[in-house]
């Protein structure tokens, strides 16, 4: 993407099955689990750059040894920082002589030497960056089965609800954010089931010693996790570990967020991006199984490893926008989907340059583009073949060799345009410095277009607010002076704010919806823009579930054709001499592209849960009466 948007976050979890021993024998080192959390996170880097965290739990230690670990850092490289300070014990051990392949001493005396590791990596996705707001997150108790971790990649859009709900409870959570309620709610439910347990145990007459035991062999982790998720609106894949030594995942029952795992005998890799553990483990794609839409995975102390509904699946509507392009692209099915998305883009494309192949030179905007630039110049290369056919049946065996020549030999201009100058940082504070060094983020290569004669067709994967495009990419475009510049997006227009995970929250920053509240007053319709305040304001203090997304009106008085052109305008720089326009991908062509996957709701306004409905109300009455910041 030219622009920068922040993303949901990431998670690693690691259960090993054997001893330390066993690693130290077969691979040369106890440090089998940490390193293969470390590599989980590192490849998972793009999830998160604003902080990391790390808890590691030991489940045989005897009372009075520390068996929990945990380091979280909001550094500027938080995952070395995490990883550089683990790494701090085993040196002084070093140092002072122990013997660090000694896998007894180690397990009793060294920090993240234990079963279960939880990582997590984190994209603040509203402007708080403080480590309080950093996963893993904790909720301690002297009794081990009442300990809590948590890290999420989630966001829940009924907060104030869940807060609401853990006061009537008679708790007072300490902060308002889904994070601290998702962590009381768990633990509130983990208390109930403990105490449970101990009632049960007790009128069976086992003493105190005896049922703690008991208790962490007997916890009903599945019972736990439906209880409290009963009520979460929103997208998520949360991981847990339980001080005893239970862990579990668990998933949102739409889909919306992923997760995948990989198992075998000697360990259980859980991580969000199925990639991640194809390379991290080295197994086969097929190897590495999605977590099912509102599944927990639970593994037991004993190293039992269950699959348990803990919430009524809904109809699948993962989101299409992460895989266009916040995921990795060396997914198998993501790759080919972001080639369909290209592909798919070839017959636009060709309508907007009149098929002047001759004339016009292709490229795309770094990096996360060029998949969708390598489908969008098949479609480009099997118009031409048929076009090469056709001259050829009409030459009907009358050509010359040269014109023969001249036909086989056409093909398009592919060249490398844009390239982003990625050591320079927009350090200056001021608003004027700042906007020059913008203009700046991007070179272009000189010498390559025809000036005055050739269309610059350049793909980028989305167009979300348009910033980069009006302030960096167009301007230098047009210094190589083509007849018109062609910016292509691979994602249809991103109308409406998420909700579930990902910074696009506010409305009026979306280039889209101002494009169409522009139409509306050129053509006379700003009565629109009250009529759907009034009907917005009317519902603002309904439940969620009868919330109506009537923002949608606003978008139905122009067509997309017309909502581009606008578009197209509105992100023109001044003084630019080339002619403009933006072609988006159609709705119709990302449900092909990625059939597997139809949460659209960023450019259809069709949440998956009430609570989405809720925030796009939010966010429009937040529009019109000037209100800055995100609607939940």
């Amino acid at each position: 993407m030219s622009e920068s948007i922040k993303h949901e976050c990431g998670i690693a979890l690691i259960r090993l099955k054997k001893p330390l021993s066993y690693y130290q024998e077969k691979y040369g080192t106890w440090r089998y689990g940490i390193n293969k959390l470390y590599l989980l996170m590192e490849k998972q880097h793009n999830r998160g750059q604003d902080g990391a965290g790390v808890v590691s739990v030991k489940m045989n230690l005897k009372p009075g040894q520390e068996y929990i670990s945990r380091y979280r850092s909001i550094e500027q490289n938080p995952i070395k920082d995490v990883f550089d300070k683990i790494s701090k014990s085993v040196t002084k051990a070093v140092k002072s002589g122990k013997d660090i392949n000694d896998t007894e001493w180690v397990y009793k005396n060294l920090p993240y030497s234990g079963e279960l590791y939880l990582g997590h990596l984190r994209y603040g996705t509203f402007g708080r960056n403080s480590i309080h707001f950093v996963h893993p997150v904790m909720r301690q108790n002297n009794w081990k089965s009442r300990t809590l971790v948590l890290a999420g990649n989630f966001n829940l859009t009924n907060t104030d609800e869940l807060f609401q709900k853990l006061i009537d409870l008679g708790q007072h959570p300490k902060n308002y954010t889904d994070t601290v309620t998702v962590l009381e709610k768990v633990g509130h439910f983990l208390d109930e089931e403990n105490q449970f347990r101990f009632r049960q145990y007790k009128n069976e007459g086992y003493s105190n010693r005896e049922i703690s035991p008991l208790i962490e062999e007997n916890l009903d982790v599945q019972s736990i996790l439906e209880n409290a998720s009963r009520d979460w609106d929103g997208g998520y894949a949360m991981a847990g570990l339980v001080g005893h030594g239970d862990a579990f995942v668990t998933r949102d029952p739409w889909g919306i967020r992923p997760a995948h795992y990989y198992e075998d005998d000697e360990i259980v890799v859980v991580a969000s991006e199925r990639p991640v553990i194809q390379t991290v483990m080295d197994v086969n794609a097929n190897q590495v199984k999605e977590i099912k839409p509102g599944e927990a995975m639970i593994i037991k102390r004993n190293g039992e490893v269950s699959h348990q509904m803990v919430r009524v699946p809904h109809k699948k509507v993962s989101c299409s926008f992460e895989r266009i392009y916040f995921s990795r692209g060396s997914d198998k099915d993501i790759y080919q989907e972001r080639k369909q998305l290209g592909r798919l883009l070839a017959p636009a494309i060709l309508k907007s340059i009149d098929f002047d192949i001759e004339n016009t030179v292709f490229s795309y905007i770094p990096n996360t583009s060029e998949t969708a630039f390598y489908g969008m110049m098949q479609g480009v290369n099997q118009h031409l073949l048929e076009r090469k056919k056709k001259l050829i049946r009409q030459g009907n065996g009358t050509m010359t060799e040269e014109e023969l020549e001249d036909i086989i030999s056409m093909e398009p201009r592919v060249e490398k345009i844009a390239i982003k100058d990625v050591k320079l940082r927009t350090f200056i504070a001021d608003d004027a410095s700042r906007d020059d060094l913008v203009a700046h983020v991007y070179d272009v290569t000189y010498g390559v277009i025809q000036e005055d004669k050739d269309t610059l067709v350049i793909i980028d994967d989305s167009i979300v607010r348009g910033t980069t495009l009006k302030n960096s990419i167009l301007k230098i475009l047009d210094r190589l002076n083509p007849k018109k510049i062609i910016v292509v997006s691979s994602a249809p227009q991103i109308r409406y704010p998420d909700c579930y995970g990902i910074d696009m929250a506010v409305l009026d920053k979306f280039i889209a919806f101002t494009a169409a509240v522009e139409l509306l007053k050129d053509k006379g319709l700003e009565s629109v823009i009250e009529d759907v305040y009034k009907k917005c304001k009317a519902q603002e203090n309904l439940p969620k579930e009868e919330i109506v997304n009537y923002v949608k009106d606003i978008y139905r008085q122009s067509t997309a054709e017309e909502i581009s052109g606008k578009i197209a305008e509105l992100l023109k720089p001044e003084g630019c001499k080339a002619e403009v326009e933006i072609v988006y991908q159609s709705i119709e062509s990302l449900h092909e592209a990625c059939p597997n996957d139809l949460g659209d709701w960023y450019f259809t306004g069709n949440y998956p849960t009430p609570g989405g409905n809720k925030v796009v109300n939010t966010s429009f009455i937040n529009f019109v009466e000037g209100v800055h910041g995100r609607a939940y």
